[in-house]
């Protein structure tokens, strides 16, 4: 038995409405439930009646249940671990600038993808060399250091300009020039003019007492990576060997930055001992993978105490130090020299392991050559 009941007065039937006791019964032919109502006032003044639609909703509740499908079960989550997709692997080629300079200087010429031997992670990789050297045109970002004790190395940095001719010399070629301390800002964009990076460079001032190189190398890094593919990508740095001050760029994270790009770092240091110096004058990077840490441990450690060599090293480029004048007009146009005198070795890699590869370059015969290669590169996932 169901009832519901309200009450009010007859002058009150609009609003209060009264109705009388509902009585459900079975119905014979489905089982279902049929209300019989009594009087209602409501009804009385042509209005619907909520009691009666009400009930009439319950009793129709079993029929609709037995005309709709049965429920479905629940769809399990979706695992942690799904089957399929399985990760891809990004299909790139790594490009590995190769220097071949003679023992008293000079480059060796002709040489073939036979010639050389490149190991990724100690295994020896198939290789393409390209043919001609000194035919891409160079994007160049020289970045130079005006915090701390940089303001007494601008004497030297002003005499740049005309060095900057061996970058440019082929009318293509463009240099920007991007000065940092606490934070990297750029100076002059992209020119094809040495005299206006001359002018720019003569106006240089002194910065905060900030040296932020991983945040001035990432920075760098994004304007080479928008110049076209055909230039050949290059960071001149000047600057002390350690960072102080950067804030949002870590040494893990700047290292991974560097193995994806083919930006090659030139760095050029104040005031070094003689004996860093002749250490990096032997070492292409290949007793850094005879030590059994992780190479990628090594090279944070690394960072943190010589940034501006472990970045070079680690690109292709090369690591240099001057105290004079003479000495730093040298190493400059050495650096430039060396740029253009690279061979393009390329592979594409045999191992798709994921994260930080180690390379080696030598060549087949024993020229008693110096070699400089990139000393690493990282793979990663495709998005």
């Amino acid at each position: 038995m169901i009832g519901m009941s309200t009450s009010g007065s007859d002058s009150e039937a609009l609003d209060g409405r009264r109705c009388r006791l509902y009585r459900s019964v079975p119905h014979p032919a489905n089982g279902g439930i049929i209300i019989e109502a009594g009087d209602c006032r409501c009804m009385r003044f042509g209005l619907p009646c909520p009691a009666s639609f009400l009930f009439a909703l319950i009793a129709a509740l079993p029929t609709m249940a037995q005309q709709l499908p049965p429920a479905e079960p629940p769809l399990p989550l979706p695992s942690a671990h799904p089957e399929a997709p399985t990760i891809r692997v990004t299909s790139q080629e790594v490009l590995v600038p190769t220097l071949v300079e003679k023992p008293h200087g000079g480059i060796v010429y002709g040489l073939k993808p036979d010639d050389f031997v490149l190991e990724d992670n100690g295994v020896p990789q198939k290789i393409r060399v390209q043919e001609e050297m000194d035919t891409a045109p160079v994007a160049l970002v020289v970045a130079i250091e005006q915090g701390g004790v940089s303001a007494l190395e601008f004497d030297k940095v002003a005499k740049l300009g005309p060095l900057l001719d061996m970058f440019l010399s082929d009318g293509r070629s463009q240099a920007a020039l991007v000065g940092f301390d606490s934070q990297p800002h750029l100076i002059r964009d992209y020119s094809h003019s040495s005299e206006e990076m001359n002018r720019a460079l003569k106006r240089m001032e002194p910065g905060d007492g900030g040296d932020a190189i991983l945040d001035t190398v990432s920075y760098a890094v994004d304007l080479l990576e928008d110049q076209p593919k055909e230039y050949r990508r290059v960071l001149l740095m000047i600057t002390e060997e350690r960072d102080h001050g950067s804030k949002h760029t870590k040494p893990a994270q700047l290292i991974e930055k560097i193995g994806r790009s083919d930006v090659l770092v030139l760095s050029v240091s104040f005031s070094p001992a003689k004996a860093e110096l002749l250490h990096d004058m032997k070492d292409n990077g290949d007793n850094r993978t005879m030590n059994m840490m992780s190479p990628l441990i090594m090279l944070i450690q690394a960072f943190k105490k010589n940034v501006s060599k472990e970045v070079a090293q680690m690109s292709g480029g090369e690591y240099t130090t001057f105290t004079g004048d003479k000495g730093f007009e040298e190493r400059v146009l050495q650096a430039a020299k060396d740029t253009r005198n690279r061979y393009l070795l390329s592979f594409s890699p045999s191992n798709p392991s994921l994260g930080l590869h180690t390379i080696k370059v030598r060549t087949v015969q024993d020229y008693g050559a110096r070699i400089v290669a990139r000393a690493n590169y990282w793979l990663e996932a495709e998005p």
